[in-house]
């Protein structure tokens, strides 16, 4: 599953370098995209508060937090959605670099 995230990540923005960050897999643009973790009963996936807040309708049946969206580990990852919030995180970090 979490390599499935990984691959999910890098199809979505492929100019991102891997990098580990704050003891997290994570994918860099100018700055952090997203970070994500493995955890006993979901996996941990941290694109930062605006996207989860952007995506809200979207994320009506998974646990998230201020920058946090937990996907339970015994259900399919939503891939779709996951590309969708990565590639949001590319936009807004390319507008935040002009």
């Amino acid at each position: 599953m979490l390599q499935q995230l990984r691959q999910t990540i890098k199809q979505a923005a492929p100019q991102a370098i891997e990098v580990i960050s704050y003891n997290m897999p994570a994918f860099k643009l100018n700055k952090v995209l997203v970070y994500y973790a493995v955890h006993k009963e979901h996996i941990g996936f941290y694109p930062t508060p605006t996207p989860i807040e952007f995506f809200k309708d979207e994320l009506v049946e998974y646990t998230t937090s201020k920058g946090a969206i937990h996907f339970p580990i015994h259900t399919p990852l939503p891939s779709t959605l996951i590309t969708k919030i990565v590639k949001f995180r590319v936009t807004e970090e390319m507008e935040k670099s002009r």
